[in-house]
């Protein structure tokens, strides 16, 4: 057996072109990206470059899954190597760290799913995926004592903040459930489709970096002639609305689209979301 498997990042229409546009790309463990491609008439090319056996068998695989430092350096290239792509073709991601044994593994794949592929090609052409996130504030960074803490027993005065602050957090949710339907009414007008993700919470969000609690994650797949409309509007979503902040971002591969989903709400076969 080889010491390297066949890594895929992605299913393309292959194009006039696409295989001189992928040449000079580098994926995962720095390696030469090339194309495979099926024998079918709408032919279907499979983004594949050589990783190392020793990394991508399924017991290193599971090691190395908890090693951020590694998990980081891989979603770059896979990313990196796709938003290439999406620059001049529809392009179907797949799950990160996707690998066969070898290219002819790898193109009996392409060959088995071939109607699925060019379905899904077709759904996603002149599309792209847009990040849609709700944040509040905290209640105690928005409340603010309206009597002096000296003129009031401690208990009284612990038991007043506690109401004040349930208060403003009643009121900053309401808020956040007025620009989640304003958002949606956008996705309604402007937007083909919309997956709903889970909330970042705990280390997921530390790491994004995110301020505030994250309570909408959603990810809409919107035309290239509406994407202007579809931001104007939401970003306009929170306006009026204290202790709330909109954040869109994007474009991006239609990563949340690339594969029809489950009835547990997520992906049948490709990568949830982009970074």
């Amino acid at each position: 057996m080889s010491d390297l498997l066949t890594y895929a990042y992605a299913v393309v229409r292959n194009a006039e072109g696409l295989r001189e546009a992928t040449a000079p790309l580098r994926g995962v463990a720095d390696s030469p990206v090339s194309l495979v491609t099926d024998s079918g008439d709408d032919q279907l090319g499979l983004v594949v470059s050589h990783v190392p056996g020793q990394d991508f068998q399924e017991d290193a695989l599971k090691q190395h899954l908890e090693d951020l430092e590694w998990l980081e350096a891989v979603a770059r290239a896979h990313h990196g190597v796709i938003e290439a792509l999406g620059e001049r073709t529809t392009v179907l991601p797949l799950r990160l760290a996707t690998v066969y044994l070898d290219d002819n593994r790898a193109r009996e794949m392409l060959e088995a799913g071939r109607t699925m592929f060019a379905e899904r090609l077709a759904l996603l052409s002149e599309h792209v995926e847009w990040g849609v996130k709700i944040y509040v504030e905290s209640a105690t960074a928005l409340t603010e004592p309206t009597v002096p803490a000296a003129e009031l027993t401690p208990g009284r005065a612990y038991l007043r903040n506690r109401r004040q602050q349930q208060s403003v957090r009643d009121t900053v949710y309401q808020a956040a459930q007025k620009a989640a339907e304003r958002v949606e009414a956008a996705g309604r007008k402007h937007a083909s489709d919309r997956v709903r993700h889970r909330v970042q919470q705990g280390l997921l969000a530390d790491t994004a970096g995110a301020v505030g609690e994250n309570v909408v994650n959603d990810a809409y797949l919107v035309p290239l002639k509406r994407c202007d409309d579809f931001l104007a509007d939401v970003t306009h979503a929170a306006e009026g609305l204290d202790g709330v902040r909109v954040e869109a971002t994007g474009p991006w591969a239609p990563y949340s689209f690339a594969m029809p989903f489950d009835e547990s709400g997520g992906a049948a076969a490709a990568e949830g979301a982009p970074p």
